[in-house]
């Protein structure tokens, strides 16, 4: 074994502690995935976008197919019957389950320094207001973002703020639950069949639904959005994944749009969760800019966009501010409630990208929520001055953090180097200093509480910096001409291992963690530079594949299917977000049987060997399990977390209210 001196670190770690925050979600799947769904989501597969200013009919990436009259279908298929719920009542019904602990007054005072207290907060703060007249109909929430949206086109989002914006303005046929249990969506949905083979859907659309601009939203609607995600001129990377898994979409009349499925899959019900646009905007004008975004007419629809959800978009103030107003005509008609009353007047989504000026803002009281880093939560909201107007509580999430190796590099395509770079970071000093302590350590893609998780879950990495030497070694890796650096020949050249990792310019805790790498990898005659981007170029980077290595982070899909799109070898070949270039055939069969196994034991044996295989290979040095911290003010009540965090789940931000 070539031992190499272990210079000292230039700087000393606990220098540079500071501000722990998840550097980026690299288009996390949306709501009905990232994964995603967002689910996101925690992700698409799709043909690269041609030129949007092409004039040509669109080409469908669909084959050739002749929808069979209704009738015919009916007297084929046996029908079966699927749960059309309402999200609040499920909420409703889950809180008389889970009352509240202590009175609102003993919740309100209490300070969340331990697992009792903060249990006490959410099972109380958390509940639904007992009636009606309790509630604040007038009032505005407040919410962070730290991004602004690109595009109010809700098919055209990629990142968590579109996600989130596109939640409450757009509408759509199914939702899912803090579960992840996926059903039709009461108030937009009349009915939802299956066929017994899994084979088909139908669903009939209620007949009340309208609009922002009076137009009402029908069946045709449905079909016109998939066959416009289906169009390859058309960039919709996130949104296509799941839904090109449909062979077709066909509306019947305005109210009955049937589902063709390509094959039965235990993940069809997941296809079917995109966002719908209104025919009546975009049918004619997507033929001469199938970008969605290019035109006068585009650009125009972008700044006053119609919505079929709850609320619509009103002002936007770039890089400042997103406003959303509840529609009246969305809960009433001719005078009548047919749907319930959001509960908030206006929604302002708040654009600050410092979250130290973040913090600020809370305690002030010009926002509402606010998404914590481990820092702040340690020890920058627990004095008097936090909770006079705020609180906080947490929850355990599935999305992690980590370093993902592009193995069509030299230095990463051996699987030893990539378990070297595992075995170098000081990953002891990195949860516990770097993230105070409150994050868990990174043991793969699915966190230990989920039902895909394998069993046993692999041991996470600690360094040892002998095993990464004789990983590097082993590899061919050596310091040849004794300067202290490893090197290797390549293509009749010695190339010193010297590399770049790329990682969001607003991630302090990115930074951090990068610079803890970089002093690691000095010790073992390994180079890392770090080059803090921007985020919109980090994520060309990562869709071009134009990195060494990156630092980011994935949210939670609603269904570990979605992972394929991160880990499959179509993925590369089909410009999914499988950034890293890993492909191994063995994975490959498993997405495949994976999402053909009905029985929810079975599939979760299937993904966890996946994870398994994974974390063999190291593709990803992952980091942390992240858990989702979060301070509110006082006058917000009704939040409750699931795996991806108090937002991501029907009715998530839409059971949030504030007392008269």
């Amino acid at each position: 074994m070539t031992k190499l001196t272990r210079r000292l670190p230039s700087i000393t770690l606990w220098q540079v502690i500071g501000i722990c925050l998840l550097p980026l979600i690299l288009g996390c799947p949306p709501p009905a995935d990232d994964e995603g769904g967002s689910t996101g989501g925690e992700a698409g597969s799709t043909t690269t976008a041609t030129d949007g200013d092409s004039q040509e009919e669109p080409e469908l990436l669909l084959e050739p197919f002749d929808p069979p009259p209704l009738d015919e279908l009916e007297a084929s298929i046996e029908w079966e019957d699927q749960p059309v719920l309402d999200a609040m009542e499920l909420y409703k019904k889950n809180r008389v389950e889970n009352p509240p602990m202590v009175s609102v007054e003993e919740a309100l005072a209490l300070r969340n320094d331990s697992p009792e207290a903060n249990e006490k907060i959410l099972s109380t703060l958390g509940q639904p207001p007992a009636s009606e007249s309790e509630v604040d109909y007038d009032a505005t929430l407040r919410r962070f973002t730290p991004l602004d949206i690109k595009s109010s086109n809700p098919i055209l989002g990629s990142s968590v703020t579109e996600f989130e914006v596109a939640d409450i303005t757009s509408f759509g046929l199914f939702k899912f639950d803090w579960n992840f249990f996926p059903f039709a969506d009461s108030d937009h949905v009349q009915s939802w069949q299956s066929s017994k083979d899994r084979m088909y859907d139908k669903v009939v659309l209620r007949d009340d639904l309208v609009w922002s601009d009076g137009k009402p939203i029908t069946a045709h609607d449905v079909a016109f959005t998939f066959q416009t995600i289906m169009n390859p001129k058309v960039p919709v990377v996130a949104v296509r994944s799941g839904t090109d898994e449909l062979k077709w979409v066909e509306a019947y009349d305005d109210r009955t749009v049937v589902f063709f499925h390509k094959e039965s899959l235990a993940t069809n019900t997941w296809n079917m969760l995109f966002p719908v646009i209104p025919k009546h905007v975009y049918a004619d004008s997507m033929k001469e800019d199938p970008s969605l975004s290019k035109s006068d007419y585009h650009i125009q629809a972008e700044q006053t966009p119609v919505s079929g959800g709850p609320y619509k978009i009103t002002g936007r103030v770039r890089n400042q501010e997103i406003i959303l107003t509840r529609r009246e005509d969305y809960f009433m008609k001719d005078g009548v409630e047919v749907r319930a009353k959001p509960y908030f007047k206006e929604i302002r989504f708040r654009v600050i990208e410092d979250l130290n000026t973040a913090l600020l803002a809370l305690k002030k009281g010009e926002i509402d929520d606010l998404e914590l880093n481990p820092e702040q939560w340690d020890s920058q909201t627990d004095d008097d001055e936090f909770y006079q107007n705020n609180t906080k509580a947490y929850g355990v999430g599935w999305g992690h953090a980590y370093i993902g190796w592009n193995l069509e590099v030299p230095f990463f395509s051996d699987k030893r180097v990539r378990q070297a770079m595992s075995y170098a970071l000081d990953h002891k000093e990195m949860i516990e200093n770097i993230c105070y302590g409150v994050y868990e350590y990174g043991r793969g893609i699915y966190h230990e509480t989920a039902w895909m998780a394998p069993d046993p879950m692999p041991e996470a990495y600690h360094q040892d910096l002998d095993k990464a030497e004789e990983l590097l070694d082993a590899a061919g890796w050596a310091d040849s001409d004794g300067d202290g650096i490893r090197d290797k020949e390549i293509g009749g050249k010695v190339v010193p291992f010297e590399f770049t990792i790329t990682i969001g310019n607003s991630s302090k805790t990115g930074i951090k963690i990068c610079e803890l790498l970089k002093s690691n990898l000095d010790q073992i005659g390994v180079i890392c530079h770090i080059k803090p981007t921007e985020f919109t170029v980090l994520q060309q980077q990562a869709r071009d594949h134009k990195f060494q290595a990156q630092c980011a982070g994935w949210g939670t899909g609603a269904d570990p299917a979605t992972g394929k799109n991160l880990w499959t070898t179509k993925a590369i070949e089909q410009n999914g977000r499988n950034y890293v270039s890993y492909s191994n055939p063995e994975v490959d069969r498993l997405f495949e049987q994976g999402e053909k196994e009905f029985d929810r034991e079975k599939r979760g044996e299937i993904y966890g060997q996946i994870a398994t295989i994974l974390w063999d290979d190291q593709p990803y040095t992952w980091l942390y399990f992240r858990s989702n911290f979060f301070a509110w003010n006082k006058d917000v009540r009704g939040y409750m977390f699931s795996p991806r965090n108090p937002y991501g789940y029907a009715p998530g931000l839409m059971a949030l209210w504030k007392p008269k």
